[in-house]
């Protein structure tokens, strides 16, 4: 028997904004199933902090229709700010207070009463790692910790669903890392995160499904393996121990050959069908094959294809590399 789909966290209609003649959103369509992570990617100016903006209610779409968790986000606005948490670019860190100071203060805004907020506080505090550091000012926190200061922030009020708007701007590998190993922890107990990134291989470790903007609209959607499969340049590579199976190879299938390395690429689409047919013509002919790998394009590809630049994150790579 067929599982149930989820049911939708967050589904969006048409969703427009503009500033004066600039069109920021034109006719945005979400729908973003409850439990999962759902990754919005863009270069700068696609409109990501925008829509994040309108989904937590801080600006006003000009048109378009919301609902977050079944509440309207015209008409409910206050239901849509207590289900939610939001992280946004910069730590909403107060670096005078303490850690533990901060996560109680978040607690007096969300009225749980001072002994509630303090038990909040301290479960926080040994979920996040933060214990050592707990009672030192938050000026004295690296970058790594500011950031899961903030992410616990934001759950103190417990919200089901959490938008993250670049939150691993600027952090070191590790500590992109332990984010990553939060949210995923997040999803797994049914919260629904929301993550703008430009950091492509982010998008790909987490997101559930993704959504690449241009010019404010959506220029795909689906799952980053779907997307992947959608761009041309996937093949798979056949490693062979001698010439004469190389040959037999490139006559019964076709491909480019690299003499050289005694291999043979065949295009495909890197899907399972394409592989069991390739598998399926290989035993046929009877070529013996020493090695087979599959490559498909990477998020770079698809960004690339889909945009006509490639992302601030290969930017960044490249630029790492040289």
């Amino acid at each position: 028997m067929t599982p149930p789909a989820p049911r939708a966290a967050i589904t969006a209609t048409g969703l427009r904004k503009s500033y004066g003649d600039h069109v920021v959103l034109d006719g945005i369509d979400l729908d973003v199933p409850a439990g999962t992570v759902f990754s919005l990617l863009g270069p700068n100016g696609a409109g990501k902090t925008t829509i994040v903006k309108i989904l937590s209610t801080l600006i006003a779409a000009d048109s378009g229709d919301v609902r977050i968790l079944g509440h309207d986000l015209d008409t409910e606005p206050d239901a849509v700010r207590a289900a939610i948490g939001v992280t946004g670019q910069y730590a909403a860190v107060d670096g005078l207070l303490t850690g533990e100071e901060n996560l109680t203060l978040m607690g007096d805004l969300h009225r749980l009463g001072r002994r509630r907020a303090r038990r909040r506080a301290a479960e926080l505090v040994e979920r996040f790692d933060l214990a050592e550091a707990a009672k030192k000012p938050a000026s004295t926190y690296s970058g790594g910790m500011h950031r899961r200061l903030d992410l616990a922030m934001t759950l103190v009020g417990d919200p089901r669903i959490i938008f993250l708007d670049e939150p691993t701007t600027g952090l070191d590998p590790r500590s992109r890392r332990g984010m990553w190993d939060i949210v995923r922890e997040l999803v797994s107990g049914g919260v629904t995160v929301v993550l703008t990134t430009q950091y492509l291989e982010e998008a790909d470790r987490l997101a559930d499904r993704v959504a690449v903007l241009d010019r404010g609209g959506i220029v795909a959607q689906g799952a980053a393996e779907e997307l992947k499969r959608r761009i041309p340049g996937g093949h798979i590579r056949l490693q062979f121990a001698e010439a004469g199976a190389l040959d037999s190879a490139a006559r019964a299938l076709g491909g480019s050959r690299d003499d050289d390395a005694l291999a043979l690429q065949v295009p495909s689409d890197g899907g399972l069908a394409s592989l069991r047919t390739l598998i399926d013509r290989i035993d046929a002919a009877s070529i013996g094959v020493e090695g087979l790998s599959v490559h498909t394009p990477d998020l770079d590809d698809v960004f690339l294809s889909l945009t006509g630049h490639p992302s601030t994150d290969d930017d960044t790579r490249k630029a790492a590399a040289r």
